[in-house]
């Protein structure tokens, strides 16, 4: 696909290369290409949320009554991709990429005034409470509790792979206000203060050593009823809206392809990998997919900034994207070789910290520094396929909404 940009495209490409140059530090980007998961260091991706919020462009997909751009799809998809070119860190995606959406779609007037603009500014940190022990694909069967008391609800339950729970401030949750009828009616998404007694955060460790994901109780948790986002009782509708957007609202063909140009660089370093075809097929390959990908994904952008929701393209994109991805950190692995062996992640940028890791006291790392984070990114990325809806379930979802079956 060969994409051709207007004269205003261009000069607002400019202007974005204009602004990365100036606000990205060359700390930010030596600790973005350390990276070794999808998550940036926690403070990283907070002091470049405050650079982006100062411009007005933290949450470029919003409408601008919100503190959103206006910009075009060509225009996102540019910034995207003169983002992952300049190798600007990630924001999470919990509150401006999640929630903040479902409150513009289905919040109360007064929910978007108090809780978007702290979204924007990064006073409100976002996690999400979806799965629970006995519900993780099977979402409908959770069991975490809401009873209603007055003017609160009492929660009681148990939260699992909690993304940033350990750094949060709220969170938005899935809940269960009644057992009667079918159990996607008896579900209500609730917003959560971290604060409130009775809850509970537990660090869960990663394969890579990295505590990104957490355990969360609620024991007695009173939570104002103001707090529930549409109608009590609908909250399954609110999270199938949240869900397009997780799966499939953004962009990811640009980050690919910038991880594809260094396993380029990494492979040309090797000596095991010099000349090598089969090698030199696969990344071909991979380019082809990546290219495909972004065809789809320009397209979505096109209809999201005409008001359509993706819908079931993103159970198509989470399942590509999170695939190619996965293909990406075996190539990288194959090309780093011996090096992607030792595990150093004093030498990187962890998405978390690594509690039991000691690191050695000269703080010397082995092996060249393009193969440090080869091993970690591997290890995170084998949960791409099982977050936001394992790519089985997915499957299911376009062959029954798009096929028919």
């Amino acid at each position: 696909m060969h994409v051709t940009w207007s004269p205003s495209d261009l000069a607002f490409r400019d202007e974005v290369r204009d602004f990365l140059n100036a606000g990205l530090t060359p700390e930010m980007r030596h600790t973005t290409r350390l990276m070794t998961s999808v998550y940036a260091p926690h403070d990283l991706a907070v002091a470049w949320q405050a650079i982006l919020h100062a411009r007005g462009w933290a949450a470029p997909a919003w409408p601008v009554e919100y503190g959103g751009c206006g910009w075009s799809a060509a225009q996102r998809y540019i910034f995207a991709s003169e983002m992952a070119q300049a190798g600007a860190p990630p924001l999470s995606p919990m509150g401006i990429g999640m929630c903040g959406p479902v409150l513009i779609g289905h919040g109360s007037p007064e929910q978007k005034a108090h809780y978007l603009p702290r979204m924007l500014s990064g006073e409100h940190q976002w996690c999400q409470g979806y799965s629970e022990p006995a519900s993780g694909s099977d979402l409908a069967s959770l069991q975490m509790s809401a009873v209603a008391d007055g003017d609160d609800f009492i929660c009681n339950g148990h939260k699992l792979w909690t993304t940033h729970a350990n750094v949060a401030n709220w969170i938005f949750c899935l809940v269960r206000t009644s057992s009667e009828g079918i159990r996607q009616q008896g579900i209500t998404f609730l917003l959560i203060d971290m604060t409130t007694p009775g809850v509970e955060v537990r660090p869960i460790l990663m394969l890579s050593g990295e505590h990104i994901q957490n355990d969360v109780f609620f024991t007695d948790v009173r939570v104002p009823r103001a707090n529930v986002v549409g109608k009590v009782g609908e909250g399954w509708t609110v999270a199938k809206y949240l869900m397009e957007f997780e799966r499939g609202g953004g962009v990811s063909a640009p980050g690919l392809k910038a991880r594809l140009e260094r396993i380029r660089t990494l492979a040309a370093a090797e000596d095991h990998l010099a000349d090598t075809r089969s090698f030199a097929r696969r990344l071909a390959a991979a380019a082809i997919e990546i290219d495909a990908l972004e065809a789809v994904e320009l397209q979505i952008l096109a209809n999201l900034t005409s008001g359509e929701a993706p819908g079931a393209k993103s159970s198509m994109m989470k399942t590509v994207g999170t695939e190619l991805s996965q293909k990406l950190t075996e190539l990288a692995l194959e090309a780093a070789g011996a090096y992607g062996a030792p595990y150093q992640p004093h030498a990187t940028a962890p998405g978390g910290p690594t509690p039991l890791f000691t690191p050695p006291a000269d703080q010397g790392h082995v092996g060249p520094d393009h193969s440090l984070t080869v091993a970690a990114k591997y290890l995170n990325d084998r949960a791409g396929s099982i977050y936001a809806g394992t790519n089985e379930i997915q499957r299911n979802i376009m062959a029954k909404a798009v096929l028919g079956l």
